[in-house]
């Protein structure tokens, strides 16, 4: 059984889901609560309200000090991961480890992990099919060349951006994909 929360931060509406093992998924701001659960229900139809306890708790309240721009830190948010690929799970552990103001690569990630270049593709799918976003950091994990690169949560990379510059970290936006002549 899953239950839920929906609660409002200074970036807007985030939803947090958990069963008697952690928390099982979680839901970077909206515009509105409405937005925040049905995208939250969207991944766990079956969830239903809940009182969080107290490991929630504590995870909201770390959520809303993030986005108030203060330091973090969620590496001792109990998780549960059941369902992810083992692969995966891997991922997430490494990525856990990308401290505040901190970034590295898919495919720095990929090495650390003991696999090949080929495998930075591999870490980006896990990114994308994260089910914790900010608890599991992947919004400090950049494409080849500190580039931006994709993020699957509601603002896109706009809202990678944002989330990287409350930790004081400056990433160039991406240049156009047509350059001028320049005359």
């Amino acid at each position: 059984m899953h239950h839920y929360l929906i609660f409002e931060t200074v970036g807007g509406f985030c939803g947090i889901a958990w069963n008697d093992n952690g928390i099982t998924r979680f839901q970077l701001p909206t515009k509105d609560s409405a937005a925040a659960e049905r995208m939250l229900l969207r991944r766990l139809p079956n969830a239903e309200p809940g009182t969080p306890t107290p490991d929630v708790l504590e995870a909201v309240a770390a959520a809303k000090r993030y986005f108030e721009g203060q330091e973090t830190d969620f590496s001792d948010i109990r998780l549960d991961l059941a369902g992810q690929e083992a692969f995966f799970r891997q991922v997430y552990a490494a990525a856990r480890r990308v401290r505040w103001g901190q970034t590295t690569t898919y495919g720095a990630l990929a090495k650390e992990l003991g696999a090949g270049p080929e495998a930075a593709r591999d870490v980006g799918q896990a990114m994308a099919k994260n089910p914790v976003p900010l608890i599991i950091p992947c919004h400090r994990v950049l494409a080849a060349g500190g580039k931006i690169g994709g993020f699957s949560a509601p603002g896109g990379a706009t809202a990678k951006t944002r989330m990287l510059e409350l930790e004081g970290v400056h990433v160039d936006p991406p240049q156009p994909a047509q350059q001028t002549f320049g005359f």
